[in-house]
């Protein structure tokens, strides 16, 4: 807490009025272009990474950068995760959805351990709601990885996109540059998207191409992020010279 209060010295003699500033420019309008989904992680700053201000994006966070699949919804358990969907993108109109992995997950991590029975006992998942979270919306992330690493990471995944006929393919980690976590991570990044489209009140816009998903991931120890490319089959590293080629692509996939 100490820490916490002296960084809010700090915002209120350096950075409040600029802020403020920022807040009466949006104020009662506000437009805000994206809604990012990310983890809780304390290393995943998406604000500063993306050079977003105030009003410019919903943020979601939780353990793992998870979308619970529309299954998983009934009246009676409503999560938070469907309910930012619907307010961003019906109530708000906001027409693109992020989710945005990151190397070293801690929750990732957790759901590797997780392939061992034992370790992911409905016991062992009474005395952990994380394990608990894991197991009841990532398992199909990690099923997927499973099958992935049975062909030691060669063959394509094959991944619903916004509608159930829409599909793209993805090579994940081809090169072979991060951790077996991280490639369990990539692919539960891209699982996400899957279960963002899963959600009836979003099938019409989807259809009608109102609304587009996009994954990215970001290496911490780098700060490299990268963007999944349908073209390409991958993520691929945003930088100066993919960047106009991303935008090409996008345009190309979204508009």
């Amino acid at each position: 807490m100490d820490r916490i209060l002296k960084g809010i010295m700090k915002y209120r003699k350096c950075h409040r009025e600029g802020m403020v500033k920022q807040f009466q420019q949006v104020k009662d309008h506000p437009e805000p272009k994206a809604v990012f989904f990310t983890c809780m992680d304390s290393r995943m700053i998406p604000t500063r990474f993306t050079e977003t201000n105030v009003g410019d994006m919903f943020v979601v966070r939780n353990p793992g950068n998870v979308v619970p699949h529309s299954q998983h919804f009934v009246d009676e358990f409503t999560m938070c995760e469907s309910a930012a969907l619907e307010l961003g993108c019906v109530v708000n109109d906001i027409r693109h959805v992020i989710v945005c992995g990151h190397s070293d997950c801690k929750a990732m991590n957790l759901l590797y351990a997780l392939r061992d029975e034992e370790f992911a006992s409905q016991t062992n998942r009474r005395m952990s709601p994380l394990r608990a979270w894991l197991c009841a919306h990532a398992s199909s992330s990690l099923a997927k990885f499973q099958h992935l690493e049975v062909a030691g990471f060669r063959e394509p995944i094959l991944f619903q996109a916004e509608t159930p006929l829409r599909k793209f393919v993805a090579y994940i980690d081809p090169e072979d540059k991060f951790a077996i976590e991280d490639k369990l991570s990539q692919i539960n990044t891209l699982q996400q998207l899957q279960n963002i489209a899963s959600y009836g009140f979003l099938k019409k816009r989807l259809e009608r191409h109102d609304l587009h998903i996009h994954a990215l991931w970001f290496d911490i120890y780098t700060g490299d992020i990268y963007y999944f490319s349908r073209a390409n089959k991958r993520f691929v590293e945003i930088n100066e010279t993919t960047e106009p080629l991303l935008l090409k692509e996008i345009k190309k996939y979204y508009s």
